[in-house]
């Protein structure tokens, strides 16, 4: 299971309620999140980062990250060699 936690004093997104719809998310806090070993940035409207999930296995990763695609959200890190902001995809609404 996918572990998420909503970052303090940012604004969640108007599609949030989609992803929480459509991947099987654990609530936790921010620091257990941080220590998966991959994480998943979630930008609002605003650009700030508001959630993160963290994946324990590349396959849960991977699947999480064609689930945000799906709800047509772009990935800005596709072509990035190296996590950014401790995040090894960040998506948002393009």
């Amino acid at each position: 299971m996918l572990k998420t936690s909503l970052l303090e004093g940012a604004k969640p997104a108007k599609f949030d309620k989609h992803i929480t719809a459509n991947l099987l998310l654990e609530t936790t806090s921010v620091d257990d999140v941080r220590k998966e070993k991959l994480v998943i940035g979630i930008r609002n409207e605003a650009g700030e980062l508001y959630r993160l999930i963290g994946a324990t296995k590349h396959n849960s990763f991977t699947n999480a990250v064609e689930e945000l695609m799906d709800l047509d959200l772009v990935d800005e890190l596709e072509d990035a060699d190296h996590p950014q902001d401790g995040c090894d995809a960040i998506f948002r609404a393009e």
